[in-house]
C-alpha cells in the first residue's frame, strides 16, 4: 500500500498565528499517526514561519517514544520526513535530527510554498546537491528530491546516489481543479515519469495539493511509495474532523492500488 505521511506544518503555522502551544503540534500528530498514518512530515524554513527547529526536535523525540511502543505490540514503525532547501543550516539540522528520510527541495527566497523541481540543466545543482547527499547516505538517512516529470535528467538523481523522487503535483492538482478531464490528461506524464524512475531504481514519492478527489487518479501511479500531504488534508479535517479526515485519505490511497 502507498504510504501516507501527513505534514504538519499547517498546524504549526495556526499555533504561530497567536503563538503559545495551541494547537500542539505533538498531540495532533499523535492523532494523526493514531488514526492509521505512516509518518509524519515537517519542512522547517530558515524564517520559521511554521515549523521551528524546537518542533523538529520535539517530533524526533516524540516518534522515538511513539515507535517504541507500538513496535512492541508487533505495529510497523512510523517514518519521520524533513524536508528542505540543499543549505548548510539543514545539512545540520538534518545531522541532528537523523530522520527516516531528507526530502532535498528547491527553494526561492520569499516563495509560499514549494512551486518546482530541481533543475539539473544548471551544472550547479549537482554540484550543490552531492556533498548534502552524500552526508545523509553516510548517516544512514533515505534521500529523496523534489523533481518534476521530464525524466530526462533522472539518471543525475541515481548518480548522486539519493534513492527517491518525489514528484511535484501541483500542475496535476491545478489541471484536475480546473477540468477533470484535464487532470487525468496530464497525470499521464507522471505515469511515465514514475515508469522511467523505476527503471533507474529511483523510489517514487508525491506531494503538492493532493486530496481525496485527485487522489482517486493519482493514487494509481505505478510504483507510488508514498505521498506527502498537508495543506489539503487538514483544510479538509477542519470540515470532517482530523482522525476521520487520515482515514479517508488512507482509505482513496488503498482502493489505487487495488486497481
Amino acid at each position: 500500500m502507498t504510504q501516507l505521511s501527513v505534514n504538519v506544518n499547517k498546524i504549526a503555522t495556526l499555533r504561530n498565528s497567536r503563538g503559545g502551544s495551541i494547537p500542539n503540534v505533538l498531540k495532533l500528530s499523535e492523532i494523526i499517526l493514531d488514526s492509521g498514518a505512516h509518518g509524519i512530515t515537517v519542512h522547517p524554513r530558515s524564517d520559521e514561519r511554521h515549523i521551528t527547529k524546537q518542533d523538529v526536535f520535539e517530533l524526533k523525540e516524540f516518534l522515538e517514544s511513539y515507535n517504541e511502543k507500538i513496535t512492541k505490540l508487533g505495529i510497523s514503525k512510523k517514518e519521520y520526513n524533513i524536508e528542505g532547501e540543499p543549505s548548510e543550516r539543514f545539512l545540520e539540522l538534518v545531522l541532528e535530527a537523523k530522520p527516516d528520510q531528507a526530502t532535498l527541495v528547491p527553494v526561492k527566497p520569499g516563495e509560499i510554498t514549494s512551486d518546482h523541481g530541481f533543475d539539473f540543466r544548471d551544472p550547479n545543482t549537482f554540484m550543490t546537491l552531492k556533498p548534502i547527499v552524500e552526508a545523509f547516505r553516510k548517516e544512514g538517512i533515505r534521500v529523496s528530491l523534489f523533481m518534476e516529470t521530464d525524466f530526462t535528467f533522472y539518471n543525475q538523481v541515481t548518480l548522486l546516489g539519493a534513492e527517491r523522487i518525489e514528484l511535484y503535483t501541483g500542475p496535476f492538482a491545478n489541471a484536475f481543479d480546473a477540468d477533470v478531464q484535464k487532470g487525468i490528461q496530464i497525470f499521464e506524464s507522471y505515469k511515465q515519469a514514475a515508469i522511467e524512475a523505476n527503471k533507474l531504481g529511483l523510489g517514487v514519492n508525491a506531494g503538492h495539493d493532493l486530496d481525496t478527489k485527485n487522489l482517486q487518479v493519482f493514487a494509481k501511479l505505478p510504483f507510488l511509495a508514498e505521498v506527502s500531504i498537508g495543506h489539503r488534508l487538514m483544510a479538509q479535517s477542519l470540515v470532517d474532523g482530523l482522525g476521520n479526515t487520515v482515514q479517508e485519505y488512507l482509505k482513496v490511497l488503498s482502493q489505487g492500488n487495488e486497481s
